[in-house]
């Protein structure tokens, strides 16, 4: 998780045996995106959140380490959430030379908000090579894992704090209004 689609083939060719090459994998998992990702629904929680940042005005971005056509496609049945971004930043788009845990994904998001401080920059991740990255950013990381993730990969791996879902997430915590409802 995290990884650039290329990078992500190559280590799970390299750490299973499975015998295809990179660009077959990569194939054949993104016809299997194209079946499933439409069917794909918000983590709990994300949907109040985003609307009551967006109702604060707070800047936000989503930063995605997939190809912007997979994006797409995920993003294809949850427009009233994504129309509430100010900017979409994809794994290839231009400046994003190094995948996760690199910076760079990142920090280019940042520069399409107007290159607000680090310090201010919070980052909501469900992957370990994101919430490094988000730290070598010099982010603060609220690490969002997937239960087995986080039985595989237990303690907070770096982030700032470890929430399981989006709906126990304090914004106050963090110097944002605190929720009204």
């Amino acid at each position: 998780m995290g990884l650039r689609q290329d990078d992500s083939a190559a280590f799970l060719i390299e750490n299973t045996g499975i015998d295809m090459t990179v660009d077959e994998l990569v194939s054949e998992r993104n016809k299997k995106h194209v079946e499933r990702f439409p069917f794909a629904k918000p983590m709990p929680g994300a949907m109040r959140l985003v609307k009551h940042l967006k109702a604060h005005n707070i800047p936000m971005v989503v930063a995605t380490s997939s190809h912007r056509s997979n994006f797409t496609i995920k993003a294809s049945n949850n427009q009233d959430l994504f129309s509430m971004f100010d900017s979409i930043t994809c794994g290839d788009d231009p400046g994003v030379n190094n995948g996760k845990p690199a910076p760079d994904l990142f920090l280019v998001a940042r520069e399409k908000l107007g290159n607000p401080p680090v310090k201010q920059c919070l980052v909501f991740e469900d992957a370990i090579n994101g919430v490094q990255a988000a730290r070598n950013a010099g982010m603060q990381v609220i690490w969002v894992p997937d239960p087995n993730v986080a039985a595989l990969c237990p303690g907070d791996n770096g982030a700032s704090e470890v929430i399981f879902s989006l709906d126990n997430f304090v914004p106050e915590k963090y110097g944002l209004p605190p929720y009204s409802d």
